[in-house]
């Protein structure tokens, strides 16, 4: 089934941030990945989102480097976090969406804020048609408004109306993080004229997949939640060791012998 054809119904996908992770969700059966910028940042020592001013970022030419290894790696179709595009002109974002269609994507996310406020709505607009002509007929474009992740949220109905507008510019998915209650959820589904993707793991929302597919949602992603647990992982395993000289945290890895298995069937697949 291609990327396009998912949506016509609710499905999962969560997000890898290197070959290796992307492998492994792959092998757990899911129909599709997406990759994580902020996963893919840390695992970098780089921040991501909302840097603290002279925090490091990472940078397009770095990013698409590991998007590439995990597009290669992957049997099922792979979603980009494209962030902003990486560039406020719409050009430069269609630069952006031809090269994650080189780089083996089957969609990406296009998002409306540049790190530090919204874009301009006519502007955004802009930006998102500009990624529909770069697209072409078969690439998933999705179209992030990201007003409810600001210090200060602007309304549902702003989000909405974004949205909206991105979905008569040409998005095929509209996505609206930073939204944890049903009932808000509910009305995003009514009031969004297309697919909606919702991201799970943040924060301390507790919404499970039924939730959201019983409230109407096509795609649910993760984001960076993985990958954060990951690290939140190592902490544990590192603090553990430090303190109390005990490795308990070694009974969580997985044996050599499988993931040696599970990689040399992955490399496999790309011959």
């Amino acid at each position: 089934m291609t990327f396009r054809e998912l949506h016509a119904s609710p499905f999962v996908m969560p997000n890898a941030w290197d070959a290796g992770s992307a492998v492994i969700l792959v092998a757990a059966g899911f129909p599709a990945i997406a990759t994580t910028s902020a996963g893919i940042a840390f695992s970098m020592a780089k921040g991501d989102h909302t840097l603290p001013d002279g925090a490091p970022a990472v940078s397009r030419e770095a990013m698409f480097e590991r998007v590439r290894e995990i597009a290669a790696v992957s049997a099922v179709p792979v979603n980009g976090d494209l962030e902003d595009g990486y560039g406020a002109e719409p050009a430069r974002v269609a630069d952006t969406i031809t090269l994650a269609r080189e780089a083996g994507l089957a969609g990406g996310n296009i998002e409306d804020f540049d790190g530090r406020d919204l874009y301009d709505v006519e502007l955004a607009v802009e930006r998102i048609a500009a990624a529909r002509e770069a697209a072409g007929s078969e690439f998933v474009l999705t179209a992030r408004t990201d007003g409810q992740l600001l210090r200060t949220p602007t309304s549902l109905a702003d989000s909405i109306d974004r949205a909206n507008r991105f979905r008569a510019a040409g998005a095929d998915c509209l996505y609206v993080p930073g939204v944890n209650d049903p009932d808000a959820i509910r009305l995003l589904v009514q009031e969004i004229d297309g697919p909606l993707n919702v991201v799970i793991g943040l924060g301390t929302s507790t919404l499970t997949v039924a939730d959201l597919q019983a409230a109407g949602v096509t795609r649910i992603s993760l984001g960076g939640s993985i990958a954060r647990a990951a690290l939140g992982f190592v902490r544990r395993s590192a603090e553990e060791l430090a303190t109390k000289g005990t490795i308990g945290f070694a009974a969580d890895q997985i044996p050599q012998a499988d993931l040696n298995l599970l990689f040399a069937r992955s490399s496999e697949g790309e011959r």
